[in-house]
């Protein structure tokens, strides 16, 4: 990916410094659940946090003596890369907001390392990145890109800018009210239900980087040979079915939050084939049963 020596965005809150936040802060190992069912939380973090009760949710303290923090060279390219690739999506999505008649407000991305507050809750970075609807903020740890390259076998630079874009994705879907659907849903249909209608959000959010990646290659040329793929091959190996396959068990479609990994390719792909915000609506069905692989 042609990334350096771009934009780098101003919308990035750093808070590695400050460390994990204190031992009261735990999420009772939903991080590794989570994990396991779907790297990318997505639009409904806040629902996922609230289920393990706020009684468990203790307010951060003070585990000691903070220690100093001194990135590496190679941290410091990340955080780099980060800016700029969010730097792209700003310049994305301000354009297609504006053709929809709206303004787009962007939203700011948050680094951190070990365990974050937000207003979604006390997450670890086990969960992956993610995003919180109720203060408008995107999360990563940045060991995630080492998870995403040795431990899932999605690496490149490109795999690492579609888990920025995707989950940028799940802003667009706040902004725009699709990811009212799924809150408005919770307790009023069936968990298969409430699970299906999951499915949908992420993966219109799939299509929204997809469709990030076109207009950012159509003006800023970011692409390079084989970016394509790395994206196409992180949404392969972060599939439901791979991961619960993944995890030692059997392939359970009712459970499926995030989508098959035919699926998800199947939206980046449209997504950057199209690049028609029209073209996304996964909540109607004939649109989705005309993209979604048989």
């Amino acid at each position: 990916m042609r990334w350096k020596g771009g934009r780098q965005s101003r919308n990035v809150e750093d808070r590695r410094a400050k460390g994990p936040v204190g031992k009261g802060a735990a999420i009772g190992g939903l991080g590794i659940v989570l994990l396991l069912a779907g790297m990318f939380i997505g639009g409904d973090f806040g629902k996922l946090l609230s289920d393990l009760g706020q009684s468990q949710m203790q307010t951060p303290s003070s585990s000691g003596p903070a220690t100093p923090f001194e990135p590496t060279a190679e941290e410091e390219e990340l955080v780099a890369f980060t800016k700029t690739v969010l730097a792209y999506t700003e310049d994305v999505w301000n354009t297609e907001f504006r053709k929809l008649g709206k303004r787009y407000q962007e939203p700011v991305l948050v680094i951190f390392r070990g365990k974050v507050q937000s207003a979604c809750g006390v997450a670890g970075a086990q969960v992956g990145p993610f995003y919180c609807p109720g203060d408008n903020k995107l999360y990563i740890d940045l060991s995630f890109y080492k998870t995403l390259r040795e431990e899932l076998g999605a690496g490149g630079d490109f795999a690492q800018a579609y888990v920025i874009a995707h989950e940028v994705g799940h802003h667009v879907q706040n902004l725009l009210g699709a990811s009212k659907r799924l809150h408005d849903a919770r307790g009023r249909v069936s968990k298969v239900e409430y699970n299906r209608l999951s499915v949908r959000l992420e993966l219109q959010a799939d299509f929204y980087a997809g469709l990030w990646a076109h207009h950012a290659q159509a003006t800023a040329s970011i692409l390079e040979s084989g970016d394509i793929q790395e994206a196409m091959n992180a949404a392969k190996k972060i599939g439901d079915d791979a991961l619960q396959r993944r995890g030692g068990g059997g392939v359970r479609p009712d459970s499926f939050t995030h989508g098959t990994s035919a699926q998800r390719e199947a939206w980046f792909r449209h997504g950057f084939n199209t690049g028609d915000i029209r073209a996304g609506d996964t909540f109607d069905e004939r649109n989705f049963q005309r993209v979604n692989p048989r």
